[in-house]
């Protein structure tokens, strides 16, 4: 498991992972760079996403869905605030209705993702900064946490296989 930490802190409003990966730092960014990679890791194993937008650059937006054990259909954004490549990427996250229309229900979170290389493995940091400690709570009470847990431990299985 490439897990290695996830903080929660509550006077920070922010949730902490941190993930160690045995590849190179252009190899793991590839699994956010690549709208197919990422769907073989995004979402825990139960809910699989599937993207239907990935504009990979500043300004872009990615539409994504999760597809849950029954068949439901939970569905996300992202716009991109920030790249820098093989460095880090920021990132606005929101949930969306069934038409993809961003959600007023819940705001949005801000996601950092940092990549550094430590000989010839790489250090993933994704740090989300949420808007107040109801959103926090409700995430998290959603699973948020484990959901990046989860979905980070895919991540090892996608690098293992041979670059193209």
């Amino acid at each position: 498991m490439p897990v290695v930490k996830i903080d929660k802190d509550v006077d920070a409003l922010t949730l902490e992972l941190v993930a160690e990966f045995d590849a190179s730092v252009e190899r793991v960014w590839q699994l956010w760079e690549d709208p197919r990679k990422l769907e073989r890791w995004w979402g825990p194993p139960t809910w699989p996403a599937t993207f239907e937008t990935h504009d990979f650059q500043i300004g872009g937006r990615a539409n994504y869905y999760m597809t849950g054990p029954e068949g439901e259909k939970a569905r996300g954004w992202w716009q991109f605030t920030a790249i820098n490549q093989h460095v880090a990427l920021e990132l606005d996250d929101g949930f969306a209705d069934d038409d993809g229309t961003p959600s007023t229900t819940i705001e949005p979170v801000h996601m950092t993702v940092t990549l550094e290389a430590e000989g010839d493995r790489t250090v993933l940091t994704n740090l989300t900064q949420f808007v107040s400690i109801e959103q926090m709570n409700t995430m998290v009470e959603m699973g948020m946490d484990e959901g990046l847990r989860e979905a980070a431990g895919q991540m090892d299985a996608v690098l293992a296989e041979v670059p193209v």
